[in-house]
């Protein structure tokens, strides 16, 4: 509708640079020190020596564009991106820009993991103007807001041209900015806009199997994932279809499965030296990744293997769970229950310049000088050979057989090969060690932290490492001390002590799943009734009456243009299918008809698009699948409930919750069920239970997890 509109004004915006110089302030290290000097993100803290004068978005921020009226220059990016350095290395490293930025601009530094609302907001507007988005993402707004134009990269000369042309338009034809902003902010509010599903909720087999049969052509079923380049792993699609493969009792889709999990796992983008996995690759077979690692990938993926284990007790998927967890703890954990946010893409290479890889690859001389002997075998399973080639002369690790054929290939024993793997990867950390390490992003963002959390719980579900268990108990904890408010709210972020940032949803949503998977494993109640209050605190300040689902900003946010509603799946599910999820078992928990019809009404808002474009709402399916056959709440009652809950734990069962005590309880599932001369197992069903029984074998004997 109004892309004609735009894409005239992205033509207008190409203009002749503009050269002036501005003197800034010193202190005693830096040339040039701004605003952003007082922030905690480490994002913001890389450009706080940057001559551009830039700010962080907040109120004060705001009002000055306003009493200045200068248009806002808001930049958006994250630690880890690789081209937001390159764009400060070539922008706003230089005087020159910067003094054009300064003299026409009110210039906005912003966090998108930290302030994800801004980035939605000014992704929106660049998604209308462009077609396409990403970071760097640079817009450029009246002093009010309301963007005007915007994209992402951009060489120094274009960057330039188009302010100056931007900077004579607001100065010389007003008029026109403001048309250009209505347009386009009217295009923003009407993005993604929810309204109520008032036709009868009715979820069924046939209308799943129709958004499996739209997902099928875009499954790649020689290298998993899904078709094409660049390929992200997507933890919850996979999670998902793992679940439908075993509901449905379908073969094939369980090979895409096993297929996707293994070539992920074989694939550069896994770290086979220390562990942990890239965010994506750049290739249609998983081998050379982007070398950012995030800690909200590594959560999820730990997850997934954990469930892959469970079904199919390929060691493999151990072997990557054990590994990733590893990575994380090394890399991404503060003692103090909180895990940090990624680790960059860039290192500086031997010549003292940052490059993206340069802490991953290895030259052959590099591993032939390390390996001795052993380098012959190495490349072999390493593929250091024209398969795994990176660049230049430097290769990427990737695997592409199992360590059984290998070993069958290459004449040697299991045995023999994990001992070399062991020392091979030994040598090589220690060796890579030396080098200068990617950039940690050291805050600590809640929403993550609780997908740790759950990862860890999911871990400790499946394979009863009492490490797990502690380190999810820490991390709740930490949750519950440091990043609740006063209010009764969260926190988003969380760095040396400080916490400046109101929770979002997506917050509020991750931390109920992991306290009620918290829940699941220990029983211990005050987990559940945590979750219980973030839900009624989210229904007082982000529900939507009208549509029934939940905006992602609270009421108490100010300053931002439109409030979203947060429905598409991504790499991390959206906010609102979370938060239906845990509707639907706090429902069941507790009894509450007012959560049980909202999750259903949230899942009916969305269900022809979910049966559509299920890559995009597979979190949705999950839920959906709950309506279809038999949802089991099991009820473990009496002293030995925890080693019963064991058991039942063993086997892959996702169409159920667990709820449970070692003495009396007032929850609405285990009323007059407690008998304290013995630990009783009831399957029910909407409150209605079969036989009570003692053997958990026997309980699991009254379940199918078929649909």
């Amino acid at each position: 509708m109004y892309k004609t509109i735009f894409q005239l004004l992205s033509i207008i915006l190409i203009a002749q640079s503009c050269n002036k110089t501005k003197d800034q302030t010193m202190d005693s290290d830096f040339q040039y020190t701004n605003e952003l000097i007082n922030e905690t993100s480490p994002y913001l803290l890389q450009h706080a020596h940057n001559p551009v004068n830039w700010y962080a978005w907040n109120d004060e921020t705001l009002e000055l564009a306003k009493k200045e009226d200068k248009l806002l220059l808001i930049s958006v990016g994250y630690s880890a991106c690789h081209w937001c350095h390159v764009m400060e290395h070539e922008s706003f490293e230089d005087s020159t820009v910067a003094a054009l930025m300064n003299e026409n601009f009110i210039n906005v530094k912003v966090d998108r993991e930290e302030r994800p609302d801004v980035d939605q907001i000014y992704m929106n507007a660049v998604q209308l103007l462009t077609g396409s988005g990403g970071w760097p993402l640079n817009s450029v707004a009246l002093p009010d807001g309301r963007p005007i134009w915007g994209g992402t990269y951009f060489p120094k000369d274009k960057w330039v041209n188009a302010l100056t042309q931007l900077a004579d338009l607001y100065k010389n034809e007003p008029e026109k900015a403001e048309e250009y902003a209505s347009k386009l902010t009217e295009g923003i509010q009407q993005t993604g806009l929810v309204t109520l599903n008032e036709e009868a909720a009715v979820f069924d087999k046939t209308e799943l199997q129709s958004a499996i049969d739209n997902w099928l052509p875009t499954m790649d079923v020689k290298n998993g994932g899904r078709t094409g380049a660049p390929k992200f792993p997507i933890p919850g699609n996979l999670e998902f279809l793992l679940r439908y493969a075993v509901q449905s009792e379908n073969p094939e889709m369980m090979d895409y499965i096993n297929t996707s999990l293994t070539k992920i796992a074989y694939g550069g983008i896994f770290d086979h030296v220390g562990g942990g996995f890239a965010r994506y690759s750049v290739d249609d077979h998983w081998h050379v990744p982007h070398f950012e690692k995030m800690l909200y990938d590594n959560a999820q993926l730990v997850s997934l293997y954990s469930k892959a284990f469970l079904v199919t007790k390929n060691p493999l998927y151990k072997e990557v769970v054990y590994r990733t967890i590893d990575f994380v703890e090394t890399e991404l954990y503060k003692d103090i229950g909180a895990f940090y946010s990624s680790l960059d893409a860039d290192s500086n290479n031997e010549a003292g310049e940052l490059e993206e890889g340069a802490y991953y690859v290895w030259t052959k001389e590099q591993l032939t000088a390390l390996l001795g002997d052993d380098f012959d075998l190495f490349a072999t399973y390493y593929n250091v050979n024209g398969y795994g080639k990176w660049e230049d002369d430097k290769y990427h690790l990737i695997r592409v057989v199992s360590k059984k054929d290998f070993c069958k290939e290459n004449n040697i024993s299991e045995p023999e090969l994990e001992k070399k793997l062991i020392t091979w990867q030994e040598t090589l950390s220690r060796e890579r060690n030396k080098r200068d390490k990617p950039r940690l992003d050291d805050k600590t963002l809640t929403s993550w932290n609780a997908l740790m959390l759950k990862g860890y719980v999911q871990a400790y579900s499946v394979f009863r490492d009492d490490r797990f268990l502690e380190m999810a108990l820490k991390s709740g904890q930490f949750i519950r001390n440091k990043m609740v408010k006063e209010d009764g709210g969260l926190y988003r972020n969380y760095k040396n002590g400080k916490s400046n940032i109101e929770a979002y949803l997506e917050d509020y949503a991750t931390v109920i799943d992991a306290f009620i998977s918290l829940y699941e494993v220990t029983l211990d109640e005050a987990w559940l009734l945590s979750g219980k209050q973030f839900t009624d605190y989210c229904f007082d300040h982000f529900y939507d009456d009208q549509s029934k689902m939940f905006f992602f900003t609270s009421n108490k946010e100010k300053g931002l243009i439109s409030r979203k509603v947060e429905t598409d799946d991504n790499v991390i599910p959206s906010s609102n299918s979370v938060m239906a999820n845990n509707l639907f078992k706090l429902g069941h928990y507790y009894g509450n008809k007012h959560y049980a019809d909202n999750a259903k009404a949230m899942l009916n808002n969305v269900k022809e698009k979910a049966i559509t474009y299920g890559a995009g709402a597979s979190n949705w399916l999950n839920l959906y699948s709950n309506y279809i056959g038999n949802f089991y709440e099991v009820a473990v009652v009496g002293s030995d409930a925890n080693l019963k809950l064991e058991e039942i734990n063993a086997t892959y069962i996702p169409n159920k919750l667990i709820v449970g005590s070692r003495t009396e309880s007032n929850l609405p599932l285990l009323e007059y069920k407690y008998n304290e001369n013995e630990t009783t197992i009831y399957v029910c069903i909407d409150g209605a239970c079969k036989l009570p029984v003692k053997d958990s074998k026997k309980a699991l004997g009254q379940m199918s997890s078929s649909f």
